[in-house]
C-alpha cells in the first residue's frame, strides 16, 4: 500500500505521483485469510442431512466438546430463565433500552400493500408477507455479542415471522446469559446449543428435533459462511459477512483522540479489520496516528488491533471534502463517520456505504449497540449493491393481477401477438380462448 500504509507511519497524498496505484492497493487487499473449508462443509452438510439429530450430536461433541442428546439439544425454558436471572439488572436496562430503539426504528420499514385499478379495468398490485421461520446464527461462548441478537431477531419480529430459532454454540458447555437475556427480549422461540456448519445444516434441512427454516442469517467463521453459501437457494441467506472496516473523514477541528478511538472501535474487532482516515488536514492526520499509538498502549485487545492497524490501517490527506467523498464512493464502506462542520452536506454526495454516522457526536459504536438502525452490514465494498440487515429481509412480495372481461379484451391480443411471437403456442392459446369466448357473445 505504499505511503498510504500507516504501518510506514507516513501519510498518503492524493497529490503523490503513485496515489492511484497506491488506493488501487487498498481496495483490492484481501484482508480475510480463511482456509480453503468447502469440501470438508460439504461433508458436514451430506452428513446432517442424512443422520438429522445423530450427526449434529456427534459432531458438537467433536468440536465442541459437549455431550448432548436430542433432548437437549434447545435450552429448555426454565434453564433459558435461570440464565437470564444472572444479569445484573444494569446490563438488563442497557439490553431492553436497546431492543426498544431498535425496534422502534424497523417498525418504520414496513412496507404498504398496494392496490388499483388501471384504465382499462384490470385490478394490479402487491402485497408483503413474512417467511413463516427463520433461523439466527450466533457465534458462542464468552465472546458471542449479545447485540447481534437483537439487530437479527428484533427486524424477523417486526416482519411478523412467527418461528425463530437460534443457535449460539456453547464449546465446553459455556454459555454467555445475555445472549439468552437478549434471544428472550426479542422474543424468540427456540434457542440451539449447537454451531458451525452442523448448525447451519440443521437450520436448512430439518433434523429429527429441529425443524428446517426458511431463512437464515448472522455471522459466523470459515465454516459457517461456507456453509451459509451452500444451503441458499434451499433457504434464503441475508449476507456472507467479511472483516469489520471503518472510514472516518474528519476535519482539523476534532480532537484527534476521538478520532483514534472511532478508529480503534474497528481495528480491535480482528486482525482483519480495516480502519481509514481520509482528512484534508495533514498535521490532524499525524495528531491522529499519534493518539492511535499511545492508545494501543493500553487496549484491552491491543495485539489484536495492533495488527489489524498494521496491516490495513491507512490515513490519506487530500485537497478538499468533495474529494474526500469521492474517494469514499470507490472504497464504499461498512461504516462511514462524517466528522466535519456540516455532514449532512457531505452524505448528499455520498452513494455508497452500509451506514453513516453523522457528526463529531455520532460515533460508529452507538449504532453497534443503541442507536437504532441495524448493525448487520455489507462489507468488502458489497455497499455498492447491496443493505444491512432491515425487516425487508424477512418478508418478500407477491404481486396481485386481476383481469375484467374487458381489460383481457383491451390488453390480451398483444399478449397472444408476444407468445407466438416466443414459439409458445399454448401460452397464446391460453388467451385466445378467452378472447374467442368473448367474441362469441
Amino acid at each position: 500500500m505504499g505511503d498510504i500504509a500507516l504501518s510506514q507511519g507516513n501519510l498518503g497524498g492524493s497529490n503523490q505521483a503513485d496515489f492511484e496505484a497506491c488506493f488501487l492497493a487498498l481496495l483490492t487487499a484481501k484482508r480475510e485469510n480463511s482456509p480453503d473449508v468447502d469440501a470438508i462443509v460439504a461433508d458436514i452438510i451430506t452428513d446432517v442431512r442424512t443422520r438429522g439429530d445423530d450427526a449434529v450430536i456427534e459432531l458438537t461433541a467433536k468440536f465442541d466438546r459437549l455431550n448432548l442428546t436430542p433432548d437437549t439439544l434447545a435450552f429448555s425454558r426454565e434453564e433459558i430463565m435461570a440464565h437470564c436471572a444472572t444479569v445484573p439488572s444494569v446490563e438488563r436496562e442497557a439490553l431492553e433500552s436497546a431492543a426498544d430503539r431498535i425496534r422502534a426504528y424497523h417498525a418504520r420499514q414496513l412496507p404498504a400493500d398496494a392496490l388499483w385499478e388501471d384504465e382499462t379495468g384490470a385490478e394490479l398490485g402487491w402485497r408483503w408477507t413474512p417467511v413463516s421461520a427463520a433461523g439466527l446464527y450466533v457465534p458462542g461462548g464468552l465472546a458471542s455479542y449479545p447485540s447481534s441478537v437483537l439487530m437479527n431477531a428484533i427486524p424477523a419480529k417486526v416482519a411478523g415471522v412467527e418461528r425463530l430459532a437460534i443457535c449460539v454454540p456453547t464449546p465446553d458447555g459455556v454459555t454467555n446469559p445475555l445472549v439468552l437475556l437478549a434471544a428472550h427480549i426479542a422474543g424468540v422461540d427456540e434457542i440451539y446449543r449447537i454451531g458451525g456448519a452442523q448448525a447451519i445444516a440443521a437450520l436448512a434441512y430439518g433434523t429429527g428435533t429441529i425443524t428446517p427454516v426458511d431463512k437464515i442469517t448472522g455471522p459466523g467463521n470459515a465454516f459457517v459462511a461456507a456453509a451459509k453459501r451452500r444451503v441458499f437457494g434451499k433457504v434464503g441467506i441475508d449476507m456472507i459477512a467479511g472483516p469489520s472496516e471503518i472510514l472516518v473523514i474528519a476535519d482539523g477541528e476534532n480532537d484527534p483522540a476521538w478520532i483514534a478511538t472511532d478508529l480503534l472501535s474497528q481495528a480491535e474487532h480482528d486482525e482483519s479489520a480495516q480502519s481509514i482516515l481520509i482528512t484534508d488536514d495533514a498535521k490532524f492526520g499525524e495528531r491522529v496516528m499519534q493518539a492511535v499509538t499511545q492508545q494501543l498502549e493500553t487496549l484491552e485487545r491491543r495485539a489484536i488491533a495492533a495488527e489489524s492497524w498494521r496491516n490495513f490501517g491507512a490515513v490519506i490527506v487530500v485537497n478538499d471534502m468533495a474529494e474526500a467523498a469521492a474517494l469514499s464512493n470507490r472504497l464504499a464502506p461498512e461504516h462511514l463517520e462524517l466528522c466535519i462542520a456540516d455532514p449532512d452536506s457531505l452524505a448528499a454526495q455520498i452513494t455508497h456505504a452500509g451506514a453513516i454516522f453523522l457528526g463529531a457526536w455520532t460515533p460508529e459504536a452507538i449504532g453497534d449497540y443503541i442507536g437504532g438502525p441495524n448493525h448487520v452490514l455489507p462489507t468488502a465494498r458489497s455497499a455498492r449493491f447491496s443493505s444491512g440487515l432491515s425487516v425487508m429481509d424477512f418478508i418478500k412480495r407477491t404481486t396481485l393481477t386481476k383481469m375484467t372481461p374487458a381489460s383481457l379484451a383491451a390488453i390480451g391480443p398483444a399478449a397472444e401477438v408476444l407468445a407466438i411471437s416466443e414459439g409458445l403456442e399454448a401460452h397464446g392459446l391460453s388467451v385466445r380462448a378467452r378472447l374467442d369466448k368473448l367474441n362469441s357473445k
